[in-house]
């Protein structure tokens, strides 16, 4: 990777349908058989939780690499308070240009731009092999638990990264995902068939 090669902007309306194939492209049989993330991203541009200043997409010879995005959350607190956090993504690079470099270039730019924002934390799913090298540990070693997961299961998924040093110092209690991220897989259906065909197949190591 060339750092002169490439440039992060905001994600302009004109980017959407390249930017959601990008997605699709990237997520497609990763997970589960075909993907929803690319109708993700569409709902949550209309969410009021969507950080627009936070809509990243990343351009390598006037084509879209890579795409971040922020949505705002909260930590229920244990003692009562609600306090205000970010979650991430979805966040991808193309599968071509994949494990050069690109994504965690986009991956600190964007964090760089949320900390100057004055946003405390972000918590979200992801591996820690990848988002540990920016900085985020896992959740539960903050005191935070991630909502509806009962206490002895495999929380190592859920990541968290303090943007204000110290932010979750006095903080325990349980993250919510912002609803918009659960979509109904009829929806997924009916937005998948104005893309191009693709196959969807039942792979090792899918999580759904």
């Amino acid at each position: 990777m060339n750092k002169n090669d490439y440039i992060i902007r905001l994600e302009t309306k004109e980017d959407y349908r390249e930017n959601e194939n990008l997605v699709r492209e990237s997520f497609w049989n990763v997970y589960r058989p075909g993907c929803s993330e690319h109708y993700v991203l569409h709902v949550l541009r209309d969410d009021p939780l969507f950080v627009k200043e936070l809509n990243f997409v990343m351009v390598k010879d006037n084509r879209i690499i890579g795409q971040n995005m922020f949505m705002k959350t909260v930590i229920e607190a244990d003692d009562g308070r609600v306090i205000p956090v970010l979650t991430m993504g979805p966040i991808c690079i193309a599968p071509d240009l994949k494990r050069k470099g690109y994504g965690k270039a986009l991956l600190d730019y964007s964090l760089k731009k949320a900390a100057e924002m004055g946003f405390g934390a972000v918590l979200f799913e992801g591996n820690i092999a990848f988002y540990g090298k920016s900085g985020f540990d896992y959740a539960d070693r903050f005191g935070i638990h991630y909502h509806d997961l009962p206490e002895d299961a495999d929380a190592s998924f859920f990541l968290c990264k303090e943007l204000i040093p110290g932010y979750l110092d006095d903080v325990t209690g349980v993250y919510q995902t912002p609803k918009g991220y659960y979509v109904d897989d009829s929806d997924v259906e009916k937005f998948d068939k104005d893309f191009p065909h693709k196959e969807k197949l039942v792979l090792p190591g899918q999580l759904f």
